[in-house]
């Protein structure tokens, strides 16, 4: 039976406007705060100077979690400007390069600041160029919801300084959120991605921690069936270099250059989905409550952790030998080879700030995923939805050694 409070104060509000002759109070649809925010909406134009053909798809995220390489956020939200529209005429003139124009709009936006990034999703091989991909953006799952190889990436950037533009929805004087206009996302065959990093594993699953480091060995994982297009004919590996100055970075301090791709082992959710610990719904951001570990020290900072172990790669000889320039300084581009050893310790760390990784006090028990992730930004994680398990009701192909997950007992 409802309550009969809600009717009573109703009437009392009413009666004392009819008596005051006052303005009548807000009416908000309901108590629920949620239903009460104010959303506002971000709009612009995407504009494209190539000669790649395909819908533009432009990705939403929250600037405080920024995507790979940055980062591991998910998009919020995102929006797709189908071909014909973008391209027009020229949709079947592959030597007209543009620029090409269309409008997109992302409404329901709450206050907050906003990165946006995209792609062109090639959906032709004109040139007979091969590996040739046909449209295959399907966001629902990580093994389809990236670019693949000759897609054309782009991102809405300062004009100027052509770093990432952060756009804010915020209220004005008055206090009216307002909308945010004009907003230039901008694609370029200079930002065209190579294939994505997906590979297979050869070695044990599992990590026993008084047995010391684990070795695994990635193979390129060739794959063309159904929706899903990947074929990789090698792994690009790369010295990482985040300011630039030509000399690899070593931000631990252990004397070894760090390498393109990075190795994330992130322990999974005790669920039988993807999930990880402390993300159950799968945003890429930490839950408000969840597991706390036990730092090195003994201490807690009562907060749900990110819990990753120790990786890198270990390139072997040739690699290396490979990295080098002939008068022997490094060699910062890119190198293709055709497989990754990987080395995984028996330390579990805190990444909840991943810039300053917390050790813990010791290694917790379960499930653990492995993600590389690319210097484009593009990654690959086992397991994925092309498990056997979880394939046929989903509607994926079913690929045995995409169920791989590293155990810790």
């Amino acid at each position: 039976m409802s309550s009969p409070f809600p009717k009573m104060l109703a009437g009392l509000a009413l009666a004392a406007t009819l008596a005051t002759g006052c303005e009548p109070p807000p009416v908000v649809p309901t108590a629920d705060r949620r239903q009460n925010q104010q959303l506002s909406r971000i709009e612009g134009q995407v504009v494209v100077q190539s000669r790649a053909r395909g819908n533009a798809i432009v990705l939403l995220y929250e600037a405080g979690s920024l995507p790979p390489p940055q980062g591991a956020g998910r998009p919020i939200s995102f929006t797709i400007i189908p071909a014909q529209q973008l391209f027009g005429a020229a949709l079947e003139d592959p030597s007209a390069a543009g620029p090409f124009t269309a409008p997109f709009a992302f409404s329901l936006v709450p206050p907050g600041r906003y990165v946006l990034r995209g792609f062109i999703d090639v959906d032709t091989c004109r040139s007979g160029a091969q590996p040739c991909h046909g449209p295959d953006f399907i966001p629902w799952y990580g093994v389809t919801a990236e670019p693949n190889a000759g897609d054309v990436g782009g991102a809405a950037v300062d004009a100027l300084t052509l770093a990432p533009r952060v756009v804010e929805v915020g209220p004005d004087a008055e206090g009216t959120l307002q909308a945010v206009t004009g907003v230039t996302v901008s694609f370029s065959d200079s930002a065209t991605v190579p294939e994505r990093p997906a590979f297979e594993v050869v070695g044990s699953n599992q990590l026993e921690p008084s047995a010391g480091p684990l070795n695994l060995e990635l193979r390129p994982l060739s794959l063309r069936e159904g929706v899903v297009d990947v074929r990789p004919p090698a792994f690009l590996l790369r010295y990482v270099d985040e300011n630039g100055d030509g000399v690899p970075d070593d931000a631990n301090g252990d004397g070894q250059p760090e390498f393109w791709p990075r190795v994330v082992v992130r322990k999974l959710a005790d669920t039988p989905d993807l999930a990880d610990e402390n993300d159950l719904d799968r945003n890429g951001i930490l839950d408000d409550v969840g597991v706390d570990y036990l730092h090195s020290d003994g201490s807690s900072d009562g907060l749900p952790d990110l819990v990753v172990l120790a990786a890198s790669l270990v390139p072997d000889p040739a690699a290396m030998d490979a990295l080098r320039n002939p008068d022997g300084s490094p060699r910062m581009e890119p190198v293709p080879v055709s497989k990754l050893d990987v080395r995984i310790l028996p330390l579990a760390l805190d990444a909840r700030e991943p810039h300053q990784p917390v050790p813990l006090q010791s290694l917790p028990s379960g499930r653990y995923s492995l993600t590389l992730v690319q210097f484009t930004g593009q990654t690959w994680r086992l397991p994925n939805e092309l498990s056997p398990t979880l394939a046929p009701a989903l509607g994926l192909p079913s690929v045995e050694s995409q169920s791989f997950l590293l155990q810790v007992p």
